[in-house]
């Protein structure tokens, strides 16, 4: 009953000034009868009051607050009971006082519950709350009567042997690194506070230290240090702890504490069996992740009466072993209900109650750790056939996979296997039986099981028998522990900023056989040290997926291998060269080393976490005396721009042109002649010889020799160049393709053009070798035509990709090319500073930079403070602290202080580096439908092989049947020539017109013509398109998704509205501007800055008056002194009356001229002396400010206020010498047409949705505004990608727009990114669109000129297949019975026509417009309204259900309809481009709902 008498609640106090408040309220509540303790605490605004429930409850403590002037509200609505403590006393013989008054001297004690004396009087049982009051102070509480503590009995509720703690405990101070506000020490106040044997702790943010008190019989200082690590923390010992000493007597009295009979104390759980507990096993809902299992865990354990719990998030379910002679399953549920959020669902699964897991006994010293991790079991198995590494390798892949398995270690040597398992998920037979299943023999020795934390039944034998075993795993571990670290590379995703790097190395550090641990945030990689006899790269990577980030092992090993190319002067010989090379190798850290004598080049590969380049040069500076050895670095990024490629295709196409042109032109003359023949084949009706004869005597057509003709000489000769030069890299590329079996353009290309050339060669041969009198027809015209309009796609392609990299090789170049590494001594010391290449510095150097300089390398700073403008990188223009500790980014610029940094990432490792490479990998990216035309022509390439080998074959076969067909059709038939070899002849040149019409060039040019035009034109409209992909993707997105602040809205706040609060004639309203903007001007939030700037505009002065005593307090506001503001305030008047003058009175120029410039001349000079300067005492802030300060807010002002706040705006009050008399409304304002684009998107048919990480209210409001009606309001940077990532899952394609580092991550994974341009560089790289102008109307551009790329790109494709699915068939002589015949030349046309017109229907792309604002507006004339706040569904955090549009009343269906007729009302004046510049009329601002929301626009 007493357990449940003290009751502890929290009391929330509002309007606590100062520290005597808090003395005054704890000394009135403490004297009250009943109350054993209260604690007020100033900065968490609340009381904890442990009272008697018997006197008191929590209504009549609230009411004795609020007797006391104070605001009191009860924080949580149950009290909680409190566990007392038993103490018990001998009291002398010879004692002054009847035992009746040591009682009752005892209970008037603060903390004292209950004393009660034994019937010989000798000893009493105390019972006493040890959070109030302690054994030590017990004894001296009753005067002249020497008390003592005797041997303790264990009794209900207590935890430990509080009297023997007491009376034992040490204080221990420790230095605790890496807290960074009160959250860090209320954790660790929390965790360590719950352990077994800890009495008091305190946490200091400010000394960065913790103090505690604790029993080091029960637990050591190093596990207490251990556990401050574990929560994430660095602990070292300010000085180190004695060693625990125990005497006989302790020792004694130990035993007895945990092995008395259960006679005496039935409620012990001391020596328990497992037959006196049962267990129970119940599922938990609402369980999120690792920190719900451990909340759980470590709440649930320190209860009395549970012995063990493990709780698994995967199978929803906790096991708990309890007493339950001291708690039924009931309670136990409740218990587990009640933790903290107290939203988990818990239900018994009764088949599992009562059923003994745990045959091992159960230690009476229970402490979070050991709830926390269930008990772990080691067995060594035998295993037979293992031949090497890989053997190795897949037994451990493979079990440590297995549920329960914690760890495993194969020795090859030894021939057997460490596992460390869970014995409550798996066992030894079952793990042999799996290494058995996968080939090896595997067998159990006699003794298997070696427990790790396997509790013991007393202190003692714990002590002994754990030591034994630690000593034995430490000593096999000891064995198979190979002597070097191994190194691995694991990819991390998820990462958002510096806080997660820090979270994975501070975590990963504290792991067993882990060495180092370096994680790059820009390039998601860790690199991570390990012992690889302790740890593997899988595990690790399970590590950091635990920490809540995506982790898998990358496989290339040399990956982080450092490479270094040295020029080296001065070798003479073969000799030299071997030297260089032999001793490098033999130098710790060198992998590989290779050095060219006729070159005097190094090319060099090491370990960078051994050794750096600087050493490398050193070691052949001083070995060697080559003095002249540099590094050569190429800085010019060149690898970014594709100057190469550029001039390669160029060079390839202008060599194609050349040769092209003329046989282009012998071709159209030929046709024309033709044709021309054909007429008068027709109309003159000339006979084929007289025509043949015609034909012959033409020039082109004149023999050179038998068989040769002047165009077929001609063509050939033009036709060798473009086969060798224009299509060498044609040949290259084909090579590799078909190396690697697989078929693209280049094969085609190559085939189509190979076998015109060798089979036109070949009939030229043939027709020389016979003397033909008719020339033959070749096909020498093909490939110079194909192979320029496929060079011309190329090198367009690659200038377009050049583009995109200018600004990138702009941002490598701001990189610093120098650094200055300094030496230091003991106590930071400088000793030397040295001028190095920025390429030489390693990992780990002290790099010195000074103010106004760069940054050479990422690092952390170890000296210093300064400001950093990191705009480069972070867009940010606001410069950040930096002090020890901060990281520092390659390439921002150091402002005001010198800095001392350790570099950390170099080289290639820095967040420019990193950037530069996200880049260019997405350049490299093919657009979707670029993919699906060389998908297409990978079948297309062999389907047109095969149909020419069937066209050869068929007329082959169709000839020897039916000669005269072939007779027929084929041109120049002479009767000289055998009719097997005219039907060889005609069927080759079937297959081969087949081949020359089937080109894929028109397919190859489809896209990237098109895409390149589209891109063009984007940039011309201020829309910058990465690449085909975004730009195709982009017509199939169906949500677009805003981010708020800097994108829907400017980005910085602006005054709104000013409320003045006294009358104009006791404070002018020009002087309490003057006033404000004085004292905010030495402000530096965003606020104070709006606040300056307004004042600055309305009174037109650019200097304010002085400011002095200025004081900030952060979530506040600021208290100053103004002074000097006269002067101001007389040049404002000055100006008024003057411009009355100039308006009303005509007077002499002259005069006039006289008058305006005396005052410019000297400032103050008519400043009348009269007005001496007043000093003004100012405070603003919030409500909570000026309570502070003693100022009354009315409610008219605090509604006024509220209103405001409903809007999304923040309200500030300005008190001037202690009268409250104004009231400024500032708020981030929407851009002008935000409204318009969300109208125009939504008609386009896309969903439009609204995410910020502000608050909902701001959201409602900005949503309400640009007419979005589904908001995501308090969204974290990590979780915007999770949302993107959700509404993917629903099948929807993406867009994101954003401006922000916190949107990158959700811009990259949407499906189209898109970046304002005035946003951060890393955004912008993040996107897959850049918007150059701060204008969201080219957001609709941007999707409708996809769709307008996408709509060519397809006609494209259709030009190219008809020409083909036409053609093929014709030029295979499908439709010769028709009358349908395709000479060879027709086909090389029909081929260049298709390509042509593939190009000239994308050109047609250079007339698209965007669409204009003044056409959209017209079109949205009327139409666009704002949207009432409950139409408008708003979803919290990361959490899906939202709050859902509710079914709008009568009420608001007359208020919305009467809103929407009044803006139609005015809709005529309130235009989308005039409505920020407008002040609403006095008519708008009568009508509540739309006048109030629209003076935004003041």
């Amino acid at each position: 009953s007493l357990k449940m008498e003290a009751r502890s609640i929290v009391i929330g106090v509002e309007g606590m000034t100062c520290h005597s408040c808090v003395q005054s309220i704890e000394q009135h509540v403490g004297k009250m009868n009943g109350i054993h303790n209260i604690k007020v605490s100033l900065e968490d605004k609340n009381a904890v009051i442990i009272y008697d429930s018997k006197l008191h409850t929590p209504a009549t403590l609230q009411e004795a607050i609020y007797d006391m002037g104070f605001d009191a509200t009860s924080a949580d609505s149950n009290p909680q009971p409190v566990l007392p403590d038993t103490i018990f006393l001998t009291i002398p013989t010879q004692s002054a006082l009847t035992s009746k008054e040591l009682r009752s001297t005892l209970l008037k004690n603060k903390g004292i519950l209950d004393v009660k004396m034994s019937s010989d009087q000798k000893s009493a049982v105390v019972t006493f709350l040890s959070s109030v009051v302690n054994g030590k102070e017990i004894i001296q509480m009753v005067p002249g009567v020497d008390l003592s503590i005797s041997a303790p009995e264990v009794t209900p509720g207590t935890c430990e042997d509080a009297s023997w703690s007491h009376a034992n405990s040490v204080l221990l101070r420790l230095k605790v690194e890496g807290m960074t506000c009160h959250s860090c020490t209320s954790t660790i106040e929390g965790k360590i506070g719950k352990l077994q044997g800890i009495q008091r702790i305190k946490v200091s943010l400010d000394n960065q230290e913790a103090v505690v008190m604790y029993q080091p019989h029960l637990i050591t200082a190093e596990e207490i240090k251990c556990q401050i690590e574990a929560a994430g923390f660095t602990a070292s010992f300010k000085k180190q702890p004695r060693p625990l000493k125990l005497n006989a007597v302790d020792l004694e009295r130990l035993k007895n504490t945990q092995t008395k009979s259960s006679d005496t104390a039935p409620l012990k759980e001391n020596t328990r069996n497992v037959n006196d507990t049962k267990t129970a096993v119940f599922r938990i809902d609402g369980m999120h992740c690792s920190s719900c299992v451990l909340n759980i865990q470590s709440t649930i354990s320190t209860l009395p009466s549970v012995t063990n719990i493990v709780v698994s998030l995967e199978n929803k379910s906790a096991i708990v072993k309890y007493n339950p002679n001291l708690i039924t399953i009931d309670v136990l549920r409740s218990a587990i209900e009640a933790v903290s959020p107290q939203t988990f669902k818990v239900s018994l699964l009764d088949k599992y109650e009562n059923v003994a897991l745990f045959p091992a006994l159960v230690s009476p010293l229970k402490s979070v750790k050991d709830a926390g991790q269930p008990l772990t079991q080691v067995v060594v198995i035998n295993i037979e056939g293992m031949t090497c590494n890989s053997c190795v390798q897949s037994i451990e892949g493979i079990i440590s996979q297995k549920s329960g398995v914690k760890s495993i270690n194969v020795s090859l040597a030894n021939s057997n296997g460490i596992i460390e398992y869970d014995p409550l998920q798996t066992c030894p037979e079952d793990l042999r039986s799996s290494i058995e299943n996968m080939g090896f023999d595997a067998s159990l020795p006699e003794k298997t099981e070696l427990p790790v934390g396997v509790t013991q039944s007393t202190p003692k034998e714990q002590l002994e028998s754990t030591m034994p075993t630690s000593k034995m795993l430490q000593s096999i571990v000891a064995k198979q522990e190979s002597k070097s670290l191994s190194k691995c590379y694991v990819q991390v995703t998820g990462m958002t900023c510096a806080s997660c790097v820090a979270n994975i190395e501070r975590n990963l550090r504290r792991e067993d056989g882990i060495h180092s641990v370096l994680v790059a945030l820009m390039a998601g990689k860790a690199e991570v040290r390990y012992n690889p006899a302790v740890i593997h790269p899988s595990a690790i990577a399970e590590l950091i997926r635990e920490l809540g980030f995506g982790a898998t092992v990358m496989e290339s090993s040399g990956e982080g291998d450092g490479i270094l190319d040295l020029v080296v002067r001065g070798m003479t010989s073969a000799a030299c060269v071997h030297k260089i090379e032999s001793t490098l190798m033999k130098t710790n850290g060198v992998l590989y080393c290779s050095v060219a004598l006729a070159t005097n080049k190094a090319h060099i590969k090491y370990d960078p976490e051994i050794i750096g380049p600087r050493d490398i040069i050193q070691v052949i500076k001083v070995r060697f005396r080559f003095h002249n050895c540099f590094s050569e670095k190429d800085r010019s990024a060149s690898h970014l721009d594709h100057r190469q490629e550029i001039r390669q295709w160029r060079r390839s196409f202008f060599v194609s042109l050349i040769f092209c042109i003329p046989v282009m032109a012998m071709m159209i003359y030929m046709m024309v002649v033709d044709s021309q023949l054909s007429d008068a084949h027709r109309h003159l009706n000339m006979s084929s010889e007289e025509m043949e004869a015609i034909h012959s005597s033409m020039f082109l057509e004149h023999q050179l020799l038998p068989g040769l003709s002047v165009m077929n000489f001609l063509s050939f000769l033009l036709c060798v160049p473009v086969q060798i030069f224009g299509g060498w890299h044609f040949y290259i590329q084909a090579y590799k393709a078909l190396k690697h079996r697989t078929a693209n353009m280049d094969v085609l290309i190559v085939l189509a053009t190979s076998i015109a050339f060798v089979y036109s060669f070949v009939i030229l041969l043939v027709a020389m070798a016979e003397k033909a009198k008719v020339n033959p027809v070749t096909f020498f015209d093909t490939p110079p035509m194909l192979l320029a309009f496929i060079s011309l796609g190329r090198w367009l392609e690659h200038v377009a990709k050049g583009k995109t990299s200018e600004a990138l090789a702009r941002l490598i170049s701001l990189q610093a090319t120098e650094a200055t590494i300094v030496t230091l001594g003991p106590d930071n010391i400088l000793l030397s500073e040295e001028q190095v290449d920025v390429e030489l510095v390693q990992r780990g150097d002290v790099v010195k930079v000074v103010p106004g300089g760069k940054f050479p390398v990422d690092g952390r700073v170890i000296e210093g403070h300064s400001m950093v403008d990191e705009s480069l990188i972070t867009g940010e223009a606001m410069p950040v602290t930096k002090k020890p500790g901060s990281t520092v980014i390659a390439g921002s610029i150091n402002q005001n202080g010198s800095l001392l940094i350790s570099a950390t990432h170099v080289g290639a490792d820095t967040t420019l580096s990193q950037i530069v490479k996200l880049v260019e990998e997405a350049q490299t990216s093919k657009a979707p439908i670029q993919q699906f035309a060389d998908k297409i022509s990978g079948y297309f390439v062999p389907f047109i092989v095969v149909v020419s080998v069937v066209t050869l074959f068929a007329w082959i076969i169709i000839g020897f049947v039916d000669f005269e067909i072939v007779e027929k059709y084929f041109l120049g038939y002479n009767k000289s020539i055998s009719a097997a070899e005219v039907i060889i002849r005609f069927a080759f040149q079937a297959s081969i017109t087949v081949l020359c019409i089937a080109c894929p060039c028109s397919l190859g040019l489809a896209t990237p013509t098109a895409v390149m035009v589209g891109t063009g034109v984007g940039a011309q409209n201020g829309i910058l398109i990465k690449g085909g992909e975004p730009l195709e993707m982009a017509h199939k997105v169906n949500v677009v998704v805003f981010d708020k602040t800097g994108t829907i809205t400017h980005g910085t706040p602006e005054v709104m509205r000013v409320k003045y609060l006294v009358e104009s004639n006791r404070l002018p309203h020009n002087k309490m501007l003057a006033i404000v903007g004085t004292a905010e001007s030495n402000s530096e939030h965003p606020l104070g800055a709006a606040i300056t700037k307004y004042c600055k505009k309305e009174l037109g002065s650019e200097t304010l008056g002085t400011c002095t005593d200025f004081q900030v307090v952060p979530g506040c506001g600021i208290s100053c002194k103004v002074t000097n503001i006269e002067p101001l305030l007389y040049r404002k008047n000055k100006m008024v009356e003057e411009n009355n003058i100039r308006n009303v009175t005509l007077v002499k120029v002259e005069e006039h001229v006289e008058e305006s410039v005396q005052p410019a001349l000297i400032i103050d000079a008519d400043l009348p002396t009269a007005v001496t300067s007043q000093k003004y005492s100012v405070l603003i802030g919030n409500r909570e400010w000026m309570n502070r300060n003693g100022l009354l807010v009315k409610n008219d002002v605090d509604k006024a206020m509220i209103e405001h706040e409903r809007k999304g705006r923040t309200a500030v009050l300005i008190a001037v010498d202690g009268v409250l008399c104004g009231l400024i409304a500032i708020a981030d304002t929407v851009k002008p047409e935000a409204e318009l684009a969300v109208y125009t998107l939504k008609n386009m048919g896309l969903e439009v949705v609204l995410m910020t990480g502000d608050n909902s209210k701001t959201a409602r409001s900005i949503a309400s505004q640009v007419g979005i009606s589904k908001v995501f309001a308090e969204v974290l940077p990590s979780h915007k990608v999770a949302k993107v990532k959700q509404l993917q899952d629903e099948g929807k394609r993406v867009a994101m727009v954003g401006d922000g580092i916190n949107d990158s991550p959700a811009l990259a994974m949407a499906n189209v990114g898109i970046a304002i341009g005035t946003g951060t560089d890393v955004a912008i790289e993040a996107a897959d669109v850049v918007l150059i102008k701060d204008d969201l109307m080219d957001v609709v551009a941007s999707i409708d000129l996809s769709r307008k790329t996408v709509k060519r790109i397809r006609i494209n494709f259709v030009f190219a297949l008809i020409y083909n699915l036409v053609g093929v068939p014709i030029a295979a002589g499908v439709f010769l019975p028709i009358g349908l015949v395709l000479q060879p030349w027709m086909g090389s046309a029909a081929m260049a026509a298709s390509s042509v017109s593939v190009v000239l229907s994308s050109l047609l792309l250079k007339m698209y417009q965007k669409p204009s604002s003044e056409k959209l507006e017209l079109r949205a004339h009327g139409q666009m309204k704002q949207k009432s706040p409950s139409e408008i569904s708003v979803h919290i955090g990361i959490d899906e259900t939202g709050t859902g549009t509710r079914k709008l009343s009568l009420m608001d269906r007359i208020i919305n309809y009467s809103r929407a007729s009044i803006n139609s009302l005015f809709s005529d004046k309130r235009s989308v481009n005039s409505m920020v510049l407008n002040e609403p009329d006095k008519h708008s601002l009568l009508v509540g709902g739309f006048g109030e929301d629209d003076d935004t626009t003041l």
